[in-house]
């Protein structure tokens, strides 16, 4: 059973996740905060991954029930803390309901609210380095994993009025890739999609293979941060003058290095997930504490979280 945080003392948010104490948001809190003008602290809590649904329902009550707790964002848990407790919020955005997975819990007006930003953040990350007009070039998109993240950058993508060649999704497992599936059809019947079971690494190798120059390629699958290692084995082949996504910016990162080490040959564009990690928690500490950002205030906390982090 989990052991759940003291009662908080004063205005604190959390972050739910499975290693937090790594995380950089730990030392740039404080820096954010002085940023915005905002007296509050943060708390991890840490859960294994697919957890006890239990422990799940015990966070969220915790957080709904004291009053200086003032919400979290969800990372890695995000569809499993809407199943097990989406029945505690009093308000659901309509992105957690159609995708069934929640990254920002808060308080509004006596009520506990859930959202899904990330189909907001990964927009917000992807526009920041593909370039506009990208799909012209004939490109596919290929997303591994088929969870929260996957959902929301897949359904951006699906959005947009000039769709990738094909969008193709891999996952070790069935059920998620038959949910993602179902999901991505509704938003986009008329996309050519197509989506495999991928339990071996070599299996996402193959599909690889498959993929135009012009691509783009996202490791949605969590893999090289909370657990070590890649979707991919080191005899990948990315396609050429492909855009290479690591979702993570910390762990061991295996995907992008993989990338890294064919970035001349193939001529590839690396992204790590920086700027999805400050997208992604600008936008619940927005919700969280009921801010409007200004684009001065996401700038001087972009540069802050640089020095601090030595990037």
């Amino acid at each position: 059973m989990i052991v759940l945080p003291e009662k908080a003392t004063k205005p604190t948010m959390y972050f739910i996740g499975v290693t937090t104490t790594k995380s950089s948001i730990m030392k740039l809190f404080p820096y954010w905060m002085e940023i915005l003008g905002v007296d509050a602290v943060i708390k991890g809590i840490d859960l294994p991954i697919h957890a006890d649904p239990e422990d799940y329902r015990a966070v969220v009550s915790f957080i709904k029930n004291d009053p200086l707790s003032m919400g979290a964002l969800v990372t890695t848990h995000k569809i499993d803390i809407f199943n097990a407790a989406s029945d505690l919020f009093e308000y659901l955005d309509p992105y957690a309901e159609m995708f069934g997975e929640m990254s920002s819990i808060s308080k509004k007006d006596g009520r506990l609210e859930g959202f899904a930003k990330d189909p907001i953040t990964s927009g917000l990350a992807l526009d920041s380095f593909l370039p506009a007009g990208w799909w012209d070039n004939g490109g596919d998109a290929f997303i591994l994993g088929a969870g929260g993240s996957a959902i929301s950058v897949g359904s951006y993508i699906l959005k947009q009025a000039k769709l990738p060649r094909r969008l193709v999704v891999s996952n070790r497992s069935q059920g998620r890739l038959t949910n993602i599936e179902k999901m991505f059809r509704d938003i986009r019947p008329e996309a050519n999609m197509e989506f495999y079971l991928a339990p071996e690494a070599v299996d996402n190798d193959r599909v690889l293979s498959t993929l135009h120059p012009n691509s783009l390629v996202i490791n949605a699958t969590g893999l090289g941060k909370d657990r070590p290692g890649s979707p991919l084995t080191d005899n990948c082949v990315f396609p050429f003058n492909a855009y290479v996504w690591e979702f993570n910016y910390r762990g061991d990162l295996r995907f992008m290095y993989q990338a890294l080490e064919q970035k001349n040959e193939k001529n590839l564009h690396v992204e790590d997930g920086w700027i999805y990690f400050l997208h992604g928690w600008t936008q619940v500490i927005a919700e969280v504490f009921h801010l409007n950002f200004t684009k001065d205030q996401f700038d001087a906390i972009e540069r802050k979280s640089a020095e601090v982090c030595g990037r």
